[in-house]
């Protein structure tokens, strides 16, 4: 009984686990779609990159003297080169922000009380969100004196490449693009002792292969 038992469990165990993994192939798409709080292009890859931003890419390049290939690798990271590039929620930046319009915390980088002391909740739900081909949080937006909405329009690349050559355009400058990714994924520079601290411990090393690839296409 014991034997036959443990063959039922186990082969139950096996028939959940193959059933997940064929979900999460099926569905990775529609879980994209609905983690993020924005539409979300269809069309992604290097080719979308080049096809939707290329041109654009190129064109605000020059303006600010970055590589265009550093762009387009940013934004393949980023979001896959999808037009609309979506968007996504960051719960921790909200409650962040949350606690300075309440008065309990200084500031969140830049952000101080006088800055969102009359934003109704959406609106600060909204600064908590990612936006944009390089995914730029909205409460960036504050810098320039804009709006939200100016991130996630036809606006939106170039407030993104304006923010990156302000932010951190010196590691461009000096060719330094191990850092600049990293400081772009996490505000900080890389740690000494080379272990990266992305939320994907290969997004930098990506990056810098991904840059590879586009600057023989731009």
């Amino acid at each position: 009984m014991a034997n036959k038992q443990k063959t039922f469990w186990g082969v139950f165990f096996t028939v959940v686990i193959i059933l997940f993994c064929l979900t999460v192939v099926l569905f990775r798409g529609y879980w994209w779609k609905t983690l993020a709080d924005g539409p979300v292009g269809e069309y992604y890859g290097k080719q979308a990159v080049l096809d939707n931003y290329g041109s654009e890419f190129k064109k605000l390049g020059k303006q600010f003297d970055i590589a265009p290939e550093y762009l387009a690798a940013l934004c393949m990271l980023e979001t896959g080169g999808r037009k609309p590039a979506g968007s996504r929620y960051e719960k921790h930046v909200y409650a962040r922000l949350r606690l300075v319009k309440m008065g309990l915390k200084k500031r969140y980088e830049h952000v101080v009380h006088s800055d969102i002391k009359n934003a109704e909740d959406e609106a600060l739900q909204n600064l908590s969100t990612s936006w944009g081909p390089f995914q730029l949080m909205g409460y960036k937006c504050l810098l320039y004196g804009i709006n939200v909405k100016d991130l996630r329009n036809e606006n939106g690349t170039y407030w993104g490449v304006k923010w990156i050559h302000e932010a951190y355009g010196r590691l461009l400058k000096k060719g330094d693009y191990k850092n600049a990714f990293h400081y772009h994924n996490t505000g900080r520079m890389m740690p000494a002792n080379g272990i990266s601290k992305t939320h994907d411990p290969e997004y930098v090393k990506n990056g810098l292969e991904l840059m590879a690839y586009f600057r023989e296409k731009l």
